[in-house]
Parts: C-alpha cells; structure tokens; sequence
C-alpha cells in the first residue's frame, strides 16, 4: 500500500504542475510564447510570465531532465527545511531568478522566450552548495557543465537562468546563516 505523505509532498506536486502546464503548452497555439518569459512581459499582456514561465519546457527531454533533478534535491531541501520553506523559496526564488533573467534577456537577448524551471531549481542547488559543505565544489562544476556544455554543443539555453538561479540560492543561504548565528552570538 502506498503511503500517502510520501506520494503528496510539494517536491511531487510541484512536478505534477509541471507535468499538467507541459501538456496544456502542447496543446495551445503559441503555449510556449504566452507562458514563457519574453517581450510581451513588458507590454504587459502577460503579466504572469514570471512564475509561469518556470512550468514551461521545450521538450519531453527538457522536462524530464528538470523532473529527475528537482525530484532529487527538491525532496531532499524539503526533507531538512520543511514543505512551507520548500514551496515559498521555490516559488519566490524562482520567479526572482526569473525576473533577473529578464534583465539579462531585455539588455543581450531580447528575442529570447525563457522557458523552464532550471533556474529555480538552480537555487535549491545553489542553497544546498552553500549548506552541504562536501558537495559544493561538485554543485558548481554541475551548474558550469550543464550552462555552457549545451552552448559549446550549439543548443541554446538559458545559461544565465541557471547561474543567477545558483548564486541566488547561495546567497540567500550565507546571509540567513550569517543572520541566524549573528542573532544566537
């Protein structure tokens, strides 16, 4: 018999939101333009580009690939922090991470669609870099990788998401330890 609190937890339904936006994506004419992070963001016609943009993807690869990895350290963050912290550093992060990368994309890349979740769960991985002292330096060769070995390969990615996602999250970390251990001192 299944355990139920092991089957709904927010890592898994965060996925299955992912999972549900992927489809209705597919199925909309110009899915991709309407939920993903573009231009239109500016003319405010999509004012909710920001969070939906992170539940959008490109391909069943793209999804599947950002599934496996937010399974994997989403359970694990919400395991040691909890379900709210989970949700709210997920989804506030996220939709920072994607405001950021709309700086970027809005001065370099104005043609640009940010689609996916890379960027937020770029900062459960930059959290847990911070936090996890012994997987740091194999968090940031991961992020490298996975930002320019796809562009060396010619595929265009939003490189810039998954690094300002991962110094977000680092950064988020070193100042709430700095400020709790300030607080305890």
């Amino acid at each position: 018999m299944l355990n139920n609190r092991k089957l709904f937890t927010a890592t898994n339904v965060i996925i299955l939101l992912n999972i549900i936006m992927y489809v209705i994506q597919h199925n909309m004419r110009y899915g991709s333009l309407i939920f993903g992070l573009n231009m239109y963001f500016l003319q405010g016609h999509f004012w909710f580009q920001p969070l939906s943009s992170m539940f959008v993807h490109g391909s069943y690869m793209h999804i599947f690939m950002n599934m496996f990895i937010l399974f994997q350290f989403g359970s694990m963050l919400e395991h040691f922090k909890g379900a709210r912290f989970f949700l709210i550093f997920y989804l506030l992060g996220g939709i920072l991470c994607s405001l950021l990368s709309f700086v970027f994309i809005y001065y370099f890349s104005p043609m640009s669609n940010l689609i996916g979740a890379s960027g937020a769960i770029c900062l459960l991985l930059g959290y847990i870099a911070y936090v996890d002292k012994m997987q740091r330096k194999g968090l940031i060769i991961w992020i490298l990788l996975i930002s320019f070995a796809p562009l060396i390969l010619g595929e265009h990615i939003a490189w810039f998401a998954h690094i300002i996602g991962f110094c977000l999250g680092f950064l988020y970390a070193l100042l709430s330890f700095k400020l709790f251990y300030t607080r305890q001192g």
